[in-house]
């Protein structure tokens, strides 16, 4: 087994002799296994143990049998405890996940404290079939059909080419100790009961189901690899960045043989699930204006397009501009300044850019976000009109709406900036002194 795992590692390039590597042991057979090995090898390990509390006094037992063990081969060996059932509680998921989430985040602090490269876990051929089983379950895309990947980032499972079977007999022909969980053979978790009741019916029907499975996976992660290569370039069609935002053509997106695909692939890892595909989809034959939601992103049905930004609170910042001043807005610069009308004075075009007739304006001006019943009376025209209604004339989505500033001079607004200034304060042929803002 031993001459296997080092051809495997070598094969994979999975990690060299003389990396240092976080090992993470529970105690149970697949973990100090792993770490038999690595001590084998003469590798340099950094032991880390979770106590998750789920398991009384064994929770217990297992961490000192863990601690005594790295003492054992004289490795450095770091544990924790969590309140798992707590913070699935107070995070909604369940235990399972929980305990997921802890580790994972737990195994990154130690490895990058202790200088190692990767964090190596047990994971078998076993766990791939079980993993596979349970992605169908629950619902899944060609991703979920390839299983467990040996390396992954700064995760790597080197056990992966061995099953349960062939760990157990190492574990025998040395004579390792190690420690039973019994909560393996319950059948309360998805994994376990999967374990317990679903692949023996299965080797029932196919007694190579394990190869067979494997051999599964294996054409999987090509067809995932020509899948992939296909979404990239028919994203190319659909899909374009401006500010920092996502643009979908809903036109095009609608044009594609699977539309549900292609959007499920670009918008998943923004943690949309595939009932909120489902609903956005759904949404492209309404009326623009919709909304949808994940933890850090939302998604807007606008007219043309699909707009996918980061979630942020509401912009409350006022900012005050002198004469002559100069402050940061986000990413952009505003520069203002006085100065005598020249008399070949000429406005500018550029929309960034707009010129007020100095001795109009009271001082200090006000740049803020708009507001609802803001009006002003936009350059060209006699009347007054609501802020809410130039954009609806001028078919603002929602992100240009919320995106929108105001210059003001007392209660006056002055200018929809970038857009349009108020005929109030125009440059006339009467003005002294001009007032320029810049935006770059």
């Amino acid at each position: 087994m031993l001459r296997k795992l080092v051809r495997h590692i070598e094969k994979e390039d999975l990690f060299y002799r003389n990396e240092r590597i976080l090992v993470a042991v529970s105690g149970g057979l697949d973990s100090v296994v792993l770490l038999h090995l690595l001590h084998k090898m003469e590798m340099d390990c950094v032991v880390a143990h979770c106590n998750f509390q789920l398991r009384d006094k064994d929770s217990d037992g297992d961490e000192i049998f863990v601690k005594n063990l790295a003492e054992h081969y004289k490795f450095p060996v770091y544990s924790v405890t969590f309140e798992t059932t707590e913070y699935a509680k107070e995070k909604g998921i369940s235990i399972e996940m929980a305990a997921r989430d802890l580790r994972y985040n737990w195994f990154e602090t130690i490895r990058k404290e202790n200088d190692c490269r990767y964090i190596l876990t047990a994971h078998h051929a076993d766990d791939v079939i079980e993993t596979v089983l349970i992605n169908l379950v629950r619902g899944t895309g060609i991703h979920g059909l390839t299983g467990i990947k040996a390396k992954k980032g700064k995760l790597v499972r080197p056990l992966l080419p061995f099953t349960r079977e062939e760990i157990k007999t190492y574990a025998e022909q040395n004579e390792l100790e190690y420690r039973e969980d019994y909560t393996n053979i319950q059948t309360d978790f998805v994994r376990n009961k999967i374990r317990h009741q679903i692949i023996p019916v299965l080797q029932e029907i196919n007694p190579a189901i394990q190869k067979t499975m494997n051999e599964n996976v294996g054409r999987f992660r090509d067809i995932e690899q020509i899948y992939n290569q296909e979404i990239a370039k028919r994203r190319l069609s659909f899909v374009d960045q401006e500010d920092g935002r996502l643009l979908i053509l809903i036109a095009e997106l609608k044009k594609l043989t699977s539309p549900n695909s292609h959007l499920y692939e670009l918008l998943h890892p923004y943690g949309f699930h595939s009932r909120e595909i489902i609903n956005i989809l759904e949404s492209l034959d309404s009326i623009s204006g919709k909304m949808f939601y994940t933890e850090n992103y939302q998604l807007l049905r606008d007219r043309d397009y699909l707009v996918l930004t980061e979630k942020g609170e509401k912009d409350y910042r006022e900012y005050q501009l002198d004469k002559n001043d100069r402050i940061e807005l986000g990413e952009y610069i505003v520069e203002c300044e006085v100065f005598d009308r020249p008399s070949d004075f000429k406005f500018s075009t550029d929309s960034q850019i707009a010129c007020f007739d100095a001795d109009k304006l009271t001082f200090p001006l006000e740049l803020r976000k708009w507001q609802e019943g803001d009006v002003f009376q936009p350059i060209g025209m006699k009347g007054r009109k609501k802020v809410s209604d130039y954009f609806i004339d001028n078919k603002f989505s929602l992100t240009d709406k919320e995106n929108a500033w105001l210059l003001v001079s007392g209660d006056d607004i002055i200018w929809l900036v970038g857009h349009r200034m108020d005929d109030r304060f125009k440059i006339t042929k009467d003005t002294i002194s001009v007032y320029q803002v810049c935006i770059s």
